[in-house]
């Protein structure tokens, strides 16, 4: 699986074949039904601390709603998202992200069927598939394992010494979206962008799809 993440490089297509096409699938609320990122928050601080867990949920998730309601970019809201995470370790993270997703996919209402079915019709057609999100790995690595996506386009908390560092290079949201996907179909010149398809659930989804077909 290729992961490309805000400052990933695209790994060319030369020595596995190129696809019939390629399917850019957003996730929160388009393939699952929840918020990947506030769910997963919610998850790793209430398996943490209890209560008091839901307490900081409650006060960080607050926080991000308050900020988006006074109209500030996505992308300033996705970077605000990933200061909770400083100082935390990525492998205990990813560890917990398997844990949550093996929990939350138990819930026969986690896939969205329509959007899953589509994916795998593509799949069977030849085609590739790259999850596209402003969540991250912890979350979607395990995810587009379970739904066989090769790539998985996200954004990229800052790491030192194996801890997140709480900043973030590039959100993978609206414009980094469409980056994202432009780097990934440079690494396949021989698929038309014509013949790719994109699934989201949102105007900058929107806006990605046509940019990049």
């Amino acid at each position: 699986m290729t992961v490309l993440a805000g400052t990933g490089s695209t790994a060319l297509a030369e020595d596995r074949g190129q696809p019939a096409h390629l399917v850019f699938c957003d996730v929160d609320e388009t393939l699952i039904d929840r918020k990947s990122m506030f769910d997963f928050l919610r998850f790793r601080l209430v398996r943490r601390h209890g209560d008091a867990g839901e307490e900081r949920y409650e006060r960080i998730a607050g926080e991000l709603r308050e900020r988006a309601a006074r109209g500030a970019r996505r992308e300033d809201v996705n970077r605000a998202y990933y200061r909770a995470y400083a100082g935390e370790s990525v492998a205990e993270t990813a560890a917990l992200g398997r844990e949550w997703f093996s929990l939350a996919s138990a819930d026969p209402g986690f896939f969205i069927a329509s959007t899953a079915a589509e994916l795998a019709r593509h799949r069977a057609a030849g085609a590739e598939i790259a999850l596209v999100s402003g969540s991250f790995a912890p979350c979607l690595d395990p995810l587009a394992e379970h739904i066989g996506a090769r790539h998985v386009l996200c954004s990229a908390p800052v790491v030192r010494e194996g801890r997140y560092t709480g900043e973030l290079t590039e959100p993978v949201i609206g414009e980094g979206k469409r980056a994202a996907a432009l780097r990934l179909l440079a690494g396949y010149p021989g698929v038309d962008p014509r013949d790719c398809y994109a699934y989201g659930d949102h105007p900058s989804d929107e806006q990605h799809r046509h940019d990049s077909s």
